[in-house]
């Protein structure tokens, strides 16, 4: 039952699939940034966000039902998983559980094509595919809102990879219920606006400091996270009209300085979040030197010393070649919009 339509996943089966469900999810970038949490248990952001899916490095995850046995067993790129990374797709899976009203205990075996951990939104494809075959798997049926919403409480930029191309995430408004209501993705209609996202990987290890405890540190010691975050507001303004326009220079701008000014945040955190690496320093030089050579190159970095590059396709090559030059240990590789998260059947799985 594959999704085809980039920006609105079809309503999930009513029935537990023959040997469980396989879905599949793209990972996003977010143009406007997510960074904090008003309820870390309902996963509530404190800021909107906006993002673009992308049409490479997917997360496929397959859910069967074990109701002979007594514990829920998750693989993670073939190998048993364990710690917090077991922890929160066991308990998400209680999530589907109870608005199923079932009891069974689950096999989950998600495989990544992106590195895990390394602020590259593992988590985002992760989730979003965990909640559409996970829903599937127990006969939970969904709409699109409500899946993005289920999303959501593993990973609040999961709920944006429930759609393709361009998705909006509301931060949720009140508290408990009435903020996990409010509190889902949507997508954002821009036909005519389909960039490169040139992809810097300067490390694809582990980040040192995971993005929730960098999180709980920057909104709690930094002093400069409410004027990110009231600035925030007007970004988000002024990217949904550069992308209604198709202004790719617009559009980077926006999203430069809205990544910048998150990571500055995490350096005035007591103590201070430091993701950025001298190669990604390296990088974030090479994009100014080409825009001083009249190449439109715009930054953007989410929790890790990654950068992406957004870019027109026809200059995709020489950006990649830039930041490889000057970071000769950098791989580049080069993205462009994606599809929505979709379940697969047969011979795809």
């Amino acid at each position: 039952m594959p999704i085809d339509r980039e920006t609105e996943p079809a309503a999930l089966p009513e029935s537990v699939l023959d040997g469980g469900a396989t879905a599949v999810a793209h990972p996003n970038i977010a143009l406007i940034k997510y960074w904090g949490k008003l309820d870390e248990r309902l996963v509530i952001p404190c800021v909107d966000s906006l993002s673009m899916t992308l049409d490479i490095l997917p997360t496929t995850t397959t859910v069967r039902l074990t109701p002979a046995v007594r514990d829920d067993t998750v693989t993670l790129d073939g190998k048993p998983a364990t710690g917090e990374q077991r922890q929160r797709i066991t308990a998400f899976l209680e999530l589907i559980r109870e608005m199923a009203g079932r009891s069974e205990r689950a096999a989950v075996d998600t495989r990544n094509t992106v590195p895990t951990g390394a602020g590259l939104a593992s988590s985002a494809s992760g989730f979003a595919a965990l909640a559409l075959a996970g829903a599937a798997a127990y006969g939970v049926g969904l709409d699109p809102t409500a899946l993005s919403r289920l999303a959501r409480r593993g990973s609040a930029s999961a709920s944006r990879s429930v759609f393709g191309g361009f998705a909006v995430c509301h931060a949720g408004r009140g508290i408990g219920a009435t903020a996990d209501l409010s509190s889902y993705a949507e997508p954002v209609s821009v036909p005519d606006f389909d960039p490169a996202l040139v992809i810097a990987l300067v490390n694809a290890g582990p980040k040192t400091v995971s993005s929730r405890a960098a999180m709980r540190r920057t909104v709690e010691t930094s002093p400069l996270y409410k004027a990110w975050a009231i600035s925030g507001k007007a970004d988000l303004t002024d990217m949904r009209a550069a992308l209604s326009r198709g202004d790719l220079e617009g559009v980077g701008e926006i999203a430069e300085r809205n990544a910048l000014g998150m990571h500055a945040t995490m350096l005035a955190a007591r103590p201070a979040v430091r993701y950025l690496s001298p190669a990604t320093l390296a990088v974030l030089d090479s994009v100014l030197q080409l825009r001083a050579d009249g190449v439109p190159a715009y930054a953007t970095m989410d929790a890790g010393p990654n950068v992406k590059v957004l870019c027109h396709h026809a200059d995709a090559a020489r950006v990649a070649d830039t930041v490889r030059d000057a970071v000769p240990a950098c791989s580049a590789i080069t993205a462009r919009r994606g599809p929505g998260a979709r379940l697969v059947t047969g011979a795809e799985r």
